[in-house]
């Protein structure tokens, strides 16, 4: 009874009017020097990965679509050199950016943000020709609310079977969007209603085109529901909490304190996470550990005994493919990146997930040998590896992987890096370097479509 007494009275607080609120009353003035820098290396690291997943074949399937259906139009495709009207832009740049699973993380929401904000706020901004500053500040509104719902319905709502990238990145996008063509707070309120009625994502498509499709649908849904609402289109405007609303439709609880409450240094973009391996960012605490272990010791992979490792408890209905047969499913599979790192393959490397590597027999073989405890209530992104090697000799690791640099210069060289190594070979190295000066000089750009132009395939 206290528990439901509890759920009535959290459905008391406007909560989706508050985060609208807060979205909306965002400023330029408001952001310290530091989010400017960091909202600059979320994109340095968005177009990397898309300009990259922009040649997958997911992408060439979905544009595909888009011409067959008669999509055409202005809006520019990231790595691309076809147009499509910025509906269809928004959903085959979302779900590239998305495609290698290569794209940043934040806990706080439980998902990957960047990728629901950027394309609709790529696309909105090429057509309405926005300024960086307005981009800025809309990037920011939609990232934050990420954080904000996804705190609202964490944990239940991941644990039911959720993708919370193509769930409660719907409302980032609806933020991201609506901040740009200048809703007021009750209408994005009413946009936040729309966006709810289409969220949607299942984990049981892990390892499959669509998780990346999820990020792309979330982008679009956004979008589209910050532009209804600026024409009067009707939706309730406490979607997040209303009986049968998001929240209690596909959660257990309302987290309002979590929602509401200051992030953890004032700002959910400070504990932004990037991904330095192509896999699911739950296989990189093991990963590390592997490395750690292989590079502390030196041993061939054939003097493994046995491999244990202790990762939470969560990680087992996200990235345990046992036997993975693609490079899609070797990137959710624990056995198969911790194979890898400690055979020395460079798991930053997108070439290093195929279904050649699957078949590897020094890969199958240290797979075969690993067990792994899943661990209830353990820290989410933490990992401990013991290896037994056949003179008997344990060596151990433990690495979390949920820690943000706290030095930002050394994280925008590192991305950098990452940068140049995805888009030099698709762009050639004046097109990153066009595109990289453009995202430098964001805040001063009077129209982002250069941005955008930027990044297109010549």
């Amino acid at each position: 009874m206290a528990a439901s007494q509890s759920s009535v009275a959290s459905r008391d607080v406007p909560v989706t009017a508050e985060i609208a609120k807060r979205a909306t009353h965002l400023s330029w003035r408001d952001l310290p020097d530091d989010l400017i820098e960091r909202t600059k290396q979320c994109l340095i690291d968005w177009f990397a990965v898309t300009v990259a997943g922009a040649q997958e074949e997911l992408a060439d399937i979905l544009v595909s679509e888009a011409l067959d259906d008669g999509t055409t139009g202005k809006a520019s495709l990231v790595g691309r050199r076809e147009k499509t009207s910025p509906a269809a832009a928004v959903l085959i740049n979302g779900a590239a950016s998305h495609a290698l699973d290569y794209d940043d993380v934040n806990f706080a929401m439980g998902g990957h943000p960047t990728v629901t904000v950027v394309p609709a706020l790529l696309a909105l901004g090429e057509q309405v020709k926005s300024p960086g500053r307005l981009f800025i500040e809309s990037f920011v509104a939609g990232y934050e609310t990420s954080g904000r719902v996804g705190r609202l319905v964490a944990p239940s709502h991941y644990q039911k079977g959720f993708h919370v990238t193509g769930t409660v990145g719907s409302f980032a996008a609806t933020a991201a969007a609506g901040r740009m063509l200048g809703l007021d707070e009750r209408q994005l309120a009413v946009a936040f209603g729309i966006a709810a009625t289409q969220a949607a994502g299942l984990k049981s498509n892990f390892g499959t085109m669509c998780k990346a499709l999820h990020a792309g649908t979330a982008s679009e849904h956004g979008l589209r529901a910050a532009r209804l609402a600026a024409k009067g289109f009707t939706a309730r405007a406490d979607s997040l909490e209303c009986d049968q609303g998001f929240a209690s439709s596909q959660s257990d609880h309302l987290e309002v304190d979590g929602a509401l409450g200051e992030p953890p240094s004032g700002w959910h973009l400070r504990n932004n996470l990037f991904k330095y391996h192509a896999a699911c960012y739950l296989t990189h605490a093991p990963i590390e550990c592997a490395k750690e272990i292989r590079l502390r010791s030196n041993f061939p992979p054939q003097r493994v005994r046995q491999i244990l490792l202790r990762i939470d408890a969560g990680a087992d209905k996200v990235c345990n493919i046992p036997h993975p047969t693609t490079g899609l499913e070797a990137k959710f599979s624990l056995r198969q990146t911790v194979a890898m790192a400690l055979s020395g393959v460079d798991t930053a490397n997108l070439a290093s997930y195929t279904e050649a590597v699957t078949r590897e027999p020094r890969i199958r073989t240290l797979r075969d040998k690993m067990a792994i405890e899943f661990k209830p209530n353990w820290t989410h992104s933490l990992a401990e590896m013991a290896v037994e090697l056949d003179d008997g000799t344990t060596i151990e690791a433990k690495h979390d992987s949920g820690i943000p640099w706290t030095d930002i210069g050394k994280q925008r060289s590192a991305l950098e890096a990452k940068f140049d190594s995805l888009v030099t070979p698709v762009l050639g190295s004046g097109g990153a370097e066009r595109l990289r000066d453009a995202i430098d000089r964001i805040e001063s750009l009077d129209d982002v479509g250069e941005l955008a132009r930027a990044s297109v395939k010549n």
